[in-house]
């Protein structure tokens, strides 16, 4: 059986408008987590090398089982050990978001066969990688689409979100929150996001992509909510030689292909991403913000229930539309010049026989689990 946390067990108030006198004004003042709470959470957290906070790496990568060891990894035969207030569209949105990691699977073991490539010179063995790193992509997108059919985007606006959001950039809790027992002066962390996932992040250092001030700064920090491996891996990949320079040198029309489908896939898996994040925020904001200017927004429209600081802002505390779109052009940037018939021998190239999403399971399986 999942252990839920129910509205009843919650440790703190996420009430807002918890306020203290000082110098006669009324000023926020920071929730606290009991020392109880506090000291073990902290020390296992330190421990494990993650921030006292709930992370991509608890909610989604370290956060299932199969019901049937031996039975195949799909959302009927998976469940979650921990879970959230939401019902059946927390294990639907923390399910989708695990297989949609485990689709990059095959990506992520073909990152040391382009860098290996690259540094021995062997542009057929990158063009080869980077064909499977796009059908990869292709595969994230894919499982990405099933959380249409699983979160409904009323509960994951109106109730999974606020649990998911942290302490920092957050003005519903301005002051931040104190660790009992662990210092006296509140502590300041971002909520679960999609940004503390390694994956996008290794494409972007191994295909060169170059983000706008702002938001590279924003991923760079998400990279401390990452396992320390994670963030090792990232920054190897970035260390090593330009892919991009090594395909400018090459100028081979499969090569380049190679390359430009894993940038068309990449462009690809970040817009489906905006298209999901207008269903389940945009969309279910708007509907709260017509409730309020109708005056009869009440705790039976789930979408009410979410503050409204969390309505233009992501989980982890960035813009989150005007961020997207930011990162997504910022990949389009890297795109290299093509002959459309290059495109087209690559395209074909990376194809499996049988391109359904199931087919990246089966596979995905028998090498990893």
């Amino acid at each position: 059986m999942a252990t839920t946390i129910t509205d009843s067990q919650k440790p703190f108030s996420l009430d807002p408008y918890h306020v203290s006198e000082v110098s006669g004004f009324i000023l926020p003042a920071p929730l606290m987590l009991p020392r109880n709470l506090a000291i073990p959470y902290w020390k296992v957290s330190q421990r494990v090398g993650l921030p006292p906070i709930l992370t991509h790496a608890d909610a989604v990568l370290a956060n299932w089982k199969k019901r049937d060891p031996h039975g195949p990894f799909d959302m009927e035969n998976l469940e979650l050990l921990v879970t959230l207030p939401g019902g059946d569209s927390v294990k639907g949105f923390f399910m989708v978001t695990l297989l949609v990691e485990l689709a990059a699977v095959p990506a992520i073991k073909s990152i040391p066969l382009v860098i290996n490539g690259v540094q021995c010179g062997d542009a057929e063995t990158v063009t080869s990688a980077l064909e499977e790193i796009s059908q990869a992509m292709e595969g994230m997108t894919d499982a990405l689409k099933l959380m249409h059919a699983y979160v409904k985007p009323e509960v994951f606006y109106g109730i999974i979100r606020i649990y998911l959001s942290g302490w920092k950039d957050n003005s519903s809790m301005p002051a931040g929150l104190v660790y009992e027992g662990i210092q006296a002066e509140p502590m300041e962390y971002s909520g679960a996001s999609a940004a503390q996932s390694s994956l996008l992040h290794c494409f972007d250092e191994l295909l060169g992509v170059k983000h706008e001030e702002k938001c590279g700064a924003f991923l760079t920090r998400m990279r401390n909510y990452m396992p320390s491996t994670h963030k090792h891996l990232i920054q190897d990949i970035s260390l090593q030689p330009s892919l991009r320079g090594f395909v400018q040198q090459e100028a081979s029309e499969l090569l380049t292909a190679a390359f430009q489908l894993c940038v068309t896939k990449l462009m690809a898996l970040r817009s489906y991403h905006i298209n999901v994040v207008s269903r389940f925020i945009t969309v279910p904001a708007a509907r709260a913000r017509q409730l309020r200017s109708q005056g009869n927004s009440s705790q039976e429209e789930t979408v009410s229930r979410a503050p409204t600081a969390l309505e233009e802002t992501g989980t982890g505390g960035s813009g989150i539309m005007s961020f997207l779109k930011t990162v997504r052009d910022r990949t389009r940037d890297i795109s290299l010049p093509l002959d459309n018939r290059a495109m087209q021998k690559s395209t074909n190239g990376a194809q499996p026989q049988n391109t359904q999403y199931t087919t990246h399971q089966t596979h995905l399986q028998s090498n990893t689990f």
